[in-house]
């Protein structure tokens, strides 16, 4: 997580952090939602899987307020975002990383001006194992030696439970590696961090089509290791703890960790969207937005696992569409 990040959030960290039960409670200085006249359309989404779940939740919370409104979303995977908001057949992108460079370039190129980055959310992308699974935890260099056929941040090759540090029944079992396709930005995001931005062991390595299907993999698989946002966790697997580089202090990915950036794997969730800086935005985009950065919203994204923004957080991202 990166230093911007952590100053925004660090005004927000008594509210927000603390106990176990303080921790998943939205700040309470985030201002409640309230309706306006006038709010009906279609509203369209295209872009991340992650964010999936989260933007079924958010659209059914805001068709209870405006049952004129229509929302409709596809949640192939964050590079689709992109394509979809350049061609207008989206008014929201929602993304679990942010745009590359290229992304940008291509968007200016067809209106003049940049997107606009919306953050929605805290992510924990998450290392998961089969919950019979003894291992205490993994540093970064460990991950790229399991998952990588590069093994850019130093490590030697780990292909058993053993290589892992594992003993007993579990010495000579073979790792079995899931996770996501190349157009989730949950992979961009774990190859670019966790892979120091090498290459997967692709002999190993099963893409799958979605978050949930990577934990529904390795709740199968009693000797599977696969990553996935933290909202995706289930019973029949576990987020194990992860420790920067080769470092042996390990961190939860916890929501305190994640603020701090102690947790290696901490994200935002973003949407992006086409907001002329000359213009102001169309109401029903501009509400939506409104909702998910309000007590209500963010209420959703603790329902669903993820991790509620601080409200200076919140404040400081709808400036960008004011």
């Amino acid at each position: 997580m990166n230093k911007t990040m952590r100053r925004l959030i660090a005004l927000a960290l008594v509210s927000v952090v603390g106990s176990t039960q303080a921790q998943l409670a939205v700040d309470p200085n985030l201002p409640e939602y309230t309706p306006v006249s006038g709010i009906s359309g279609n509203l369209n989404s295209i872009g991340s899987d992650t964010l999936n779940n989260l933007m079924l939740m958010w659209a059914e919370g805001f068709r209870a307020i405006y049952p004129n409104v229509n929302i409709q979303i596809q949640g192939a995977g964050s590079s689709t975002a992109p394509a979809a908001l350049i061609d207008g057949t989206a008014q929201i992108g929602p993304m679990s990383r942010p745009m590359t460079g290229s992304e940008i370039d291509r968007f200016e190129a067809r209106y003049g001006y940049a997107p606009t980055e919306i953050r929605v959310g805290i992510d924990a992308l998450a290392v998961f194992v089969h919950r019979d699974n003894p291992i205490r935890g993994l540093n970064l260099q460990q991950v790229d030696a399991i998952f990588s056929s590069t093994y850019r941040l130093g490590g030697s090759p780990i292909m058993t439970w053993g290589d892992a540090g594992l003993s007993g029944d579990w010495a000579n079992r073979p790792i079995s590696l899931y996770g996501r396709n190349s157009v989730s930005g949950t992979y961009g995001l774990f190859k670019n961090i966790a892979l120091g931005g090498g290459d997967f062991d692709d002999a190993r390595y099963q893409e799958q089509p979605g978050s949930s299907t990577v934990v529904q993999s390795i709740t199968a698989d009693r000797f599977g290791i696969g990553y996935s946002g933290i909202g995706y966790g289930t019973s029949g697997v576990r987020a194990i703890p992860l420790a920067a580089g080769d470092s042996e202090i390990l961190h939860e990915p916890t929501p305190e960790n994640c603020i701090s950036g102690d947790y290696p794997l901490a994200r935002f969730l973003m949407v992006y969207v086409n907001k002329n800086p000359r213009e102001p935005m169309d109401r029903l985009t501009y509400e939506f937005i409104r909702f998910i950065n309000s007590r209500q919203g963010q209420e959703v994204v603790v329902r669903d696992g993820f991790y509620p923004l601080p409200a200076v957080v919140a404040a400081d991202t709808m400036k960008t569409i004011e």
